[in-house]
């Protein structure tokens, strides 16, 4: 799944030993840096060839109009998409007044590392000029995560055998807006790329309108802009430290679009000479620019007084204390090891300092799905958060907090109460115009209380759950409230609460009636709500009666809710003793993927919508993953057989998939199988098996690895807010180790073949059960607990062939089939590399529809 000759395994680093320009856009995926508001990808300090010259703040975005071919009431009207900031990545190194450039440059040594202890990217490299020079380049990047607007660069050169003539180019480009002559390129513009739907929408008009501009003498640089419609304001200051025993001088110029510190110096053979950048990046949606610019000075100020080493030295402090907090360890495998803390590293880049914004779906290492928010922070991503680093939890849960008011205008222009949050955004307000696949998709709401009681669960913060958070739970609750409808049975003496008309966690099914996850979800999230609510009133009878007021809550709302959730709805095939998907899913023909040829997949790149519709297939699991996420409400025959009906239906066209697989596999007994799709699911990113990689990290996919290894192997579930343990250690796996913080306590869980160890840290004392098993363990204690092996073992795979003589609920025969492709090549769903059909998932604003996706 990766090249070890190029990529070597190193338990704690990333390492790249030689270069290449065929994955050049996986490579800047790689080794982007960020920090959850900053990121910058790893393009090379020469801003010569890219695939996307990147540089992203998290939420600073560009509207625009969303043009339908045929309009609706209620469809979306404005497109957001994340705005590619100013570039301040590029250190160009001339020597003799020949350029480095890496793609002919004659490279002797070279080797770029992502050190994930010291949170550093660095490379070093020997250079051979055409005139016979041997350069020495070491440089390093880093953004830093105490300092939340910092980013550092420092470029080392020395000329090893001779006296030279060296320059060094240092720039702050404005790239949204144009390509530079040196081939860099803007978003949605590397040269070859045809039409992609996963990518960033592209706007023709120009986005940042610059404001105030400026140098001084001192090599301090300014640029600022204002984009065009959201109003949003940046502001860019950098300083430039040249440190040399060589002479030197330099030459300064600024423009709206570009600001240059050259330094020209007489090197001599081995006097280094060595140039650090300090990058300060500002943003508002109110502030002028001007004052995000005094900003930015203050922030380098600080920084010269503190000193630049002291940075680097809080850096690598503040990542022991991360891994500290958040590592796992897998014994014996150091390639699985890697893998891990570089996904884990990414939750870290993606969500440290987002400080009330959102996670976006590739965190801050790419522009791919336009920087949107999905509901893979609350299902994928918070459960890291909540259990490792808290406060990180709370700040994405705020940023649902101040979406509410966006969220109840949406449900009431659909005609609910409550609040409805958007399928895909950056500000609150929806930006999928393909309703089926996005605004559909009700069980955003279910997802985003489901992460909160989590988030409370683990932490016991309960101010944060009465203060703010609970108008979340009810602001849900009261829009199942009125989505469903109650039937009835012919006597009367039977009821049942039905969800009509919505789209699951699989986009390959849409529109549909009970759909079990949102039903089951939807359930979850209105006892969560009468719970809360009951709570409140006997435990914080003030904060109850100001929600009371603030919200106009009637005190039997939540009876309301609890009768609702008790008549849920929950479909069930007494013939195939399986949970249908939906109301109708069981009565489709169901999808031979076994003999679909790979030249076919992903499916919704070769087959209209609606011929996929008309199948059991799925494209990421529905069903199982309401197995996981609600497991306490389904028994372990319903699991297993749920899970082998479904598992031969699931393409795994969606990166979400897999972990869920791999947790429900190992559960059932498929252990095999659960890390056959564990290793999928890491090297998602780092093997780019779905060929998207380029446009950024898949955050979600990296925070269900943690899950995969936590809650798959680890055995971890946390149902009615009781921690428990049922492992499943891999049989050549000598051990895992994890960290988990339960309500203020840090518990070191370590699971062999034969025993799981917990060790309490300082804290109040915590309950568990292992296997049904209670046991405690105070603070400054440990206790093991005796495992007989490690669950049931089934061997192999679900298959197709299993649904032969299965007969349908009205007597009729499964069978399973593909669409004859001879009639789907005969329609030209693909012209070159451009897809006519569309993936709704999302396109470019302004000439096709944008829609909801997974990531």
């Amino acid at each position: 799944m990766i090249d070890r000759d190029r990529f070597p395994v190193d338990p704690w680093r990333l390492i790249e030993t030689g270069v290449s320009t065929d994955d050049i856009g996986v490579s800047e995926t790689l080794f982007a840096v960020g920090n959850g508001y900053l990121g910058l990808r790893g393009n090379p300090p020469e801003g010569r060839q890219a695939h996307e010259d990147g540089t992203f703040v998290n939420g600073f975005h560009e509207i625009f109009p969303i043009r339908h071919a045929e309009q609706a009431y209620g469809f979306a009207e404005v497109g957001q998409t994340i705005i590619n900031a100013p570039d301040a990545k590029i250190m160009r190194v001339y020597v003799d007044d020949e350029p480095l450039a890496l793609d002919v440059a004659d490279v002797r040594d070279y080797e770029r590392v992502l050190d994930m202890r010291t949170g550093v990217l660095s490379r070093h490299l020997r250079w051979v000029t055409p005139s016979g020079k041997d350069v020495e380049i070491d440089f390093e990047r880093m953004v830093s995560f105490e300092e939340k607007h910092l980013a550092i660069m420092r470029l080392t050169v020395t000329v090893l055998n001779s006296d030279a003539p060296v320059t060094v180019s240092c720039q702050i480009l404005n790239r949204q807006d144009g390509e530079d002559v040196y081939g860099g390129s803007a978003p949605n513009r590397a040269k070859g790329a045809g039409f992609d739907p996963r990518k960033t929408e592209k706007i023709e008009e120009r986005v940042l309108q610059p404001q105030e501009y400026w140098q001084d003498e001192d090599g301090r640089a300014a640029l600022s802009y204002k984009a065009t419609n959201s109003g949003m304001t940046i502001a860019v200051v950098a300083d430039h430290i040249m440190e040399t025993e060589n002479e030197f001088s330099a030459r300064r110029l600024v423009e709206p679009d570009i600001a240059k510190n050259v330094f020209r110096v007489h090197a001599k053979a081995g006097v280094p000479i060595t140039l650090t950048k300090l990058v300060s990046y500002h943003t508002s949606r109110g502030v002028p620019a001007r004052e995000l610019v005094d900003r930015g000075r203050r922030v380098l100020d600080r920084v010269h007084d503190e000193g630049i080493d002291t940075q680097f030295e809080r850096q690598a402090a503040w990542c022991a204390d991360f891994w500290s907090r958040s590592d796992v360890r897998i014994e014996g495998h150091d390639d699985l090891q890697q893998a891990t803390r570089w996904c884990l590293f990414q939750l870290a880049q993606a969500s440290a300092r987002a400080d009330g914004q959102g996670v976006p779906a590739k965190g801050v290492s790419g522009s791919g799905y336009s920087g949107h928010y999905f509901w893979d922070t609350e299902v994928y991503v918070l459960p890291f958060l909540a259990y490792t680093s808290p406060l990180w939890a709370r700040n994405a849960l705020r940023m649902r907090y101040l979406m509410l008011p966006a969220a109840r205008r949406r449900a009431r222009q659909l005609n609910e109460a409550g609040a409805l949050f958007p399928w895909r955004t950056i500000n609150g307000e929806e930006a999928s115009a393909y309703y089926a696949a996005g605004t559909a998709q009700y069980h955003i709401n279910a997802d985003v209380s489901f992460a909160l009681a989590k988030y409370v669960r683990a932490t016991g913060d309960v101010d944060f759950l009465y203060r703010e958070a609970v108008d979340i739970a009810v602001e849900t609750a009261r829009l199942w409230s009125t989505l469903g409808f109650w039937r009835f049975s012919e006597d009367g003496a039977e009821e049942s609460f039905n969800i009509h008309g919505v789209t699951g966690p699989d986009e390959y099914t849409t529109v549909v009636n009970d759909n079990l996850f949102t039903n089951v979800m939807a359930r979850f999230n209105l006892r969560f709500a009468a719970r809360t609510v009951r709570d409140m009133a006997e435990e914080a009878p003030d904060q109850y009666r100001a929600l009371i007021e603030r919200l106009d809550l009637d005190p039997g709302e939540a009876d309301a809710w609890d009768r609702a959730a008790e008549a849920m709805h929950i479909p069930f095939s007494e013939s195939l003793r399986i949970h249908p998907q939906d109301s109708v899913f069981l009565e489709r023909e169901v999808w031979d993927l076994e003999n679909t040829p790979d030249s076919q997949r992903p499916l919704l790149l070769h087959f209209h919508p609606l011929v996929i519709y008309r199948y059991q297939v799925l494209k990421q699991a529905d069903v199982v993953l309401a197995l996981f996420l609600q497991g306490n409400h389904f028994t372990d025959e319903e699991k297993l057989a749920d899970f082998e009906y479904y598992d031969p239906l699931t393409t795994g066209d969606s990166t979400l998939s897999g972990v869920v697989q791999s947790i429900l596999a190992a559960e059932v007994g498929y252990q095999d199988l659960a890390l056959e799709y564990f290793r999928e699911s890491i090297y998602v990113d780092l093997g780019d098996l779905h060929n998207n990689a380029a446009d950024g990290v898949h955050v979600a996919s990296a925070g269900g690895v943690w899950t995969a290894l936590v809650s798959g192997f680890g055995g971890m579930r946390d149902h009615y807010g009781e921690l428990s343990f049922d492992p499943r250690l891999p049989k050549d796996w000598p051990s895992l180790e994890f960290t988990l913080h339960w309500r203020g306590t840090r518990l070191e869980v370590t699971i062999t073949r034969d025993a799981l160890s917990v060790t309490a840290g300082e804290g109040a004392p915590v309950e568990f059960t292992v296997r049904g098993r209670e046991a405690r363990v105070g603070s400054g204690e440990s206790v093991t607990i005796p495992l007989a092996g490690q669950g049931p073992l089934l061997a192999g795979r679900p298959s197709l062939r299993q649904l032969a003589d299965v007969r349908r609920e009205d007597g009729s025969l499964l069978s399973a089939s593909v669409p004859d492709s001879t009639i789907t090549r005969s329609i030209p769903t693909i012209t070159g590399e451009i897809p006519v059909v569309q993936d709704y998932e999302h396109t470019f604003a302004g000439q096709q529809d944008q829609t909801g996706i997974d990531s």
